[in-house]
This record gives structure tokens, sequence and C-alpha cells, in this order.
């Protein structure tokens, strides 16, 4: 059966290294644990770093890490549903916001349930997903200002997810001069900037980063140590604290090029073939993963004679060339991961995931 492995030495590396970056900085952060799916091992082994702050888009994973660790703040990072307020309230102490209609909805489930929910207006600064335009922003907080059991405590803002549009000095001058102005305008003080995200660190180590983002989220540089500027790993840090390993459950010699009348296969692909490898045999090996637990493109083979060719719902199929490289049926191969990949096998039930 293929399994997931975590390296706890490699995940405690690269959170020192975050650590000792914000503290550096005068800058608080919290984990985005979304990548994790609630997995209890994973995030115990958060629990255990002494990260106080956790970040999910998933109800049901803020529910199981309140169950491990009651006094972890845990922030809902999406504009939350209708019909997952009263569950957004219970078990996130903070919650991301931009719509009037979703945070009267908290407030009032906020004063039924006792409690006083904190939210971050999330403002849109150009990549087009969550977010309320610069200028609706005062009349935004003047009404939000009177709701009984909501606290702002900050405004935020999230860049390069959907268009890709990539964080800036400017950009996020402007995100700390909208904090001063709600400052000054409503008499108010905003205690978090929260501009940055994996992709904002390289502006924080080049000192390109205003003074005003005081607070990140961070996820794909803990877990992969990425730097989404260059595509390369952030200085000192590990890209490859997760590690996927599959058994081989077949491995012939096999023609390079189909044989037979081609449509398209199951999942809507016609994969084409160059009609110079007619007649040309390789070493195919068959692999217990498949599109239900991972997209192959997002997987990186560790070992470079391994070629992914074509994934079907619960097998992968690659090639070895012109040779089995002492591979055979019943030995493990292991790839590292890209981000989406990660998270589709954590997000797999049919796949273990283990620590070392």
């Amino acid at each position: 059966m293929a399994y997931l492995k975590l390296y706890r030495d490699k995940l405690r590396r690269n959170h020192a290294v975050l650590q000792r970056w914000f503290d550096g900085n005068g800058i608080a952060w919290g984990v985005v644990t979304k990548l994790l799916c609630g997995n209890r091992t994973y995030l115990q082994e958060l629990v255990d770093l002494g990260i106080t702050e956790m970040h999910d888009t998933r109800i049901s994973n803020l529910k199981a890490i309140k169950a491990i660790a009651p006094g972890v703040q845990t922030v809902y990072i999406k504009p939350p549903a209708k019909r997952s307020i009263a569950s957004v309230v219970r078990y996130a102490d903070v919650s991301f916001n931009t719509d009037l209609f979703t945070i009267k909805g908290l407030s009032e489930e906020a004063v039924k349930q006792d409690r006083q929910h904190k939210i971050i207006i999330m403002v849109e600064m150009g990549d087009l997903r969550e977010g309320v335009m610069g200028e609706h922003l005062t009349d935004f907080y003047a009404q939000v200002f009177q709701l009984p059991g909501i606290e702002i405590i900050g405004l935020g803002t999230n860049l390069n997810c959907l268009n890709g549009i990539m964080p800036s000095a400017d950009k996020l001058i402007q995100l700390s001069l909208y904090k001063q102005l709600i400052e000054a305008r409503f008499d108010r003080v905003i205690p978090w900037v929260s501009g940055g995200t994996t992709v904002t660190v390289p502006l924080m180590l080049n000192r390109e980063l205003p003074k005003g983002i005081n607070h990140f989220r961070i996820g794909e540089a803990l877990f992969f140590g990425a730097d989404l500027f260059t595509g390369g790993v952030l200085p000192g840090m590990e890209a490859d604290v997760f590690m996927l390993f599959a058994e081989v459950i077949e491995l012939y010699e096999k023609p390079v090029v189909p044989i037979g009348v081609q449509a398209e296969n199951p999942s809507g692909h016609r994969p084409e073939f160059d009609a110079a490898d007619r007649g040309r045999t390789s070493y195919r090996a068959i692999l217990d993963i498949g599109l239900l637990d991972v997209q192959p493109g997002f997987l990186i083979p560790e070992d470079e004679h391994v070629h992914i060719i074509e994934a079907s719902s619960d097998m992968l199929v690659v090639d070895l060339g012109d040779s089995p490289h002492d591979y055979r049926v019943g030995a493990v191969m292991s790839f590292k991961l890209r981000y989406m990949g990660a998270l589709g096998v954590m997000n797999s039930r049919y796949i273990d995931k283990v620590v070392e």
C-alpha cells in the first residue's frame, strides 16, 4: 500500500528558520494547516512544535485542532457560508470576512453562543479572489463596528492564489495605509495587518516588506521551503518534509506506442505518441496509486530514471527506459510532491500517513 511520510526533523528545521525570521522582524504568524486535511497525527506534530495559531478552510479541521489543543487560536481563512456560521463561531476564534450579511450572521450567532468572535476584513488588492474593494472599505468598517459580539482584529489581503498576482511593496504599503485610515477615521486600534503568506516571505528577506505588515499566514514555506518568486527553495530550508512511497505491482518490457484504434481515456485525455517510437519497447512499471490519490503532474520522481507516463483512477504507469534499474514487483518508488500533490494525497483516505 502507498504511504506518505512526514520527516519530523525537516519540519522542525523549517519551523525554526521561519520562527527566527519572523522574530527578527517583529512579525506574528500562524500556520496554514489545510494541507494536513485534519490528520491528527500530523496536527500533533505542529502542536509539539509549540505553534499557537493555526489557519484552515475546513471547519472539520478546526474542530480536530481544538480537540487536540483547545488553547490554539484557530482561524477560518475564507468567507463563511451561511449554513456554517454557527460552526465557525464555535470552532474558529477568528474568521476572514468580506460580506456584511455574513458578518451580521456571525454577530447574531456570537451573541447566541455568548462569545466574542474576532474577524479580519479582507481587502481586494488585485488578485480578484476574496476582498472588499478599497473605495468601500470605510463604509464597510463603519457598519461592522456597530455589531455586537464582533471584534475586528485586523485587515488582510490574499495574493497569487487565483490569478498569480504577486505581492509588491507598493501593494502592501497601500494595505498598511488602509489600516491607518480606518484607525484615524474611527479612533480604533486594528492590531493586525495580515498581508503575508509564503509568497511574501522573499520580500521580508530582501527588506522590501513595509513595516506596517505585522502578520503572516504560512503553509507552503513550512512544508516545502518554497520560494514562490524563484520557484526554488528558501535559504536554509528543506523542500522534502513530505515524501510519497508507492509499490510496484507490475513490471514488464512493453511497446512504447499502444496498439489499436485510439479514443479518449476515461479522464477525457487522448495521449499523443511520436510515430518514430513505433516498434520500440521500454520497461514500464505500474504503481499502486492513481488519480483518486494525486494528479501525476504534481509528483516528482526521486529517481531520475523514472518518468511518469499516465495514470488511471487507481494505478500510475511509469517508464524506466531500457532497463528495470533493479526495480521489481514489490519494490517501492519514492516521489517528492508539489503542494497540490501533497494536498491530494493527504485528502485520500487510501494513502497511509506516517511520521519519521
